[in-house]
């Protein structure tokens, strides 16, 4: 048997660990032949592929990134001479000797899987996003090193922030789900939290932060970048979209700085920690969890399990159906806003 693998969407901690473990387990115990994609879905568009052997794979667990590379190409908008993307990919895997494909992605990267799978072609998904946000899962690898990246520069702008008398706002992402300032935020001691399932009201943030002010302390506001005032309709963004169809964010953090300026008369300075978070190498547990999600699905190809996608319920590696994988996002419940009332702008 020979499978195809590839990484779309957003780079993550914790991609190459899958790699390994796919490769490993595969070769080792079902003498699975694998081939890698380069660059997500435009790898199987252009036959575009590496060696993927037990070598190729030496070392690469504590590294970052993705040794197969990334893309947002999305096959249900490339068309070619007559074929569209669908028929190439299948036209590709059938020239290459590919049988069945492991997609490790996100929302649009696994919804493309399932919509493939419907298709005729044999996959199994992974699920990745440092935002968490994959409802079939209760966690995905990358979210816990995001965290831990975001908490520690939330404990380096403390002293800053104290040392000018100055207050700092920090954009995380999460463009639909807040648990990264959620988490980041609570361990790093920020005093007020700002999530896109909860439309802010400025006029009690700049309170937070005066209230902060008077007890002589420096104000931490960690914003995610998908946050947004009360009466406005959609988060700041600068207009521009990908393959599907997803317009770039930024700019809340800047926003709440500019805000907080005129109308305390103290200075603000906007961090925006952006691609750092989801750069580097991954933390023990997304490096554990990672390689979970590995092993489950090289068995699930094995198994000839189609269609589904392996995740984390409790402590445990299911599989779930890749239709309910990307059905819904998984946002942070009302019921955690309680947890923390006194955090929330």
């Amino acid at each position: 048997m020979r499978v195809g693998v590839l990484t779309g969407g957003g780079d993550c901690p914790g991609l190459n660990a899958v790699i390994r473990a796919v490769v490993r387990k595969g070769t080792q115990d079902y003498g699975i032949e694998f081939l890698g994609f380069r660059d997500g879905w435009r790898g199987p568009l252009e036959a575009d592929t590496m060696p993927l052997d037990v070598t190729a794979v030496r070392g690469i667990l504590p590294r970052g990134g993705t040794i197969l590379g990334s893309s947002r190409t999305n096959p249900f908008k490339e068309t070619g001479p007559g074929r569209s993307g669908v028929e190439r990919i299948k036209d590709n895997m059938d020239g290459l000797g590919v049988d069945a494909l492991v997609v490790i992605g996100g929302e649009d990267t696994l919804g493309v899987a399932a919509r493939l799978n419907d298709e005729g072609i044999p996959v199994v998904g992974v699920p990745k996003t440092i935002d968490n946000d994959l409802g079939a899962t209760d966690y995905t690898f990358g979210f816990d090193t995001a965290v831990n990246i975001a908490m520690e520069a939330i404990d380096r702008l403390h002293t800053t922030a104290e040392s000018h008398h100055r207050a700092l706002i920090v954009e995380v992402m999460g463009r639909h789900a807040g648990w990264i300032a959620l988490h980041a935020g609570l361990a790093g001691g920020a005093n007020v939290i700002l999530i896109p399932e909860r439309p802010f009201d400025i006029d009690k943030v700049i309170g937070y932060v005066e209230h902060r002010f008077q007890t002589r302390y420096a104000p931490i506001v960690v914003v995610a970048e998908g946050a947004h005032p009360q009466h406005e309709e959609a988060a700041l963004q600068s207009g521009q979209l990908d393959a599907f169809g997803h317009v770039r964010l930024g700019g809340v953090g800047q926003y709440l700085a500019n805000e907080i300026e005129k109308r305390t008369g103290k200075e603000a300075r906007c961090t925006v920690l952006g691609h750092i978070q989801r750069g580097g190498t991954p933390t023990a547990f997304d490096r554990v969890l990672a390689t979970r999600f590995g092993l489950h699905a090289v068995e699930a190809v094995h198994d000839e399990a189609f269609g589904t996608m392996v995740a984390l319920r409790g402590t445990q590696i299911v599989r779930v159906p890749l239709a309910e994988a990307t059905r819904e996002l998984k946002l942070v419940p009302p019921e955690r806003y309680a947890e923390a009332e006194v955090f929330f702008g």
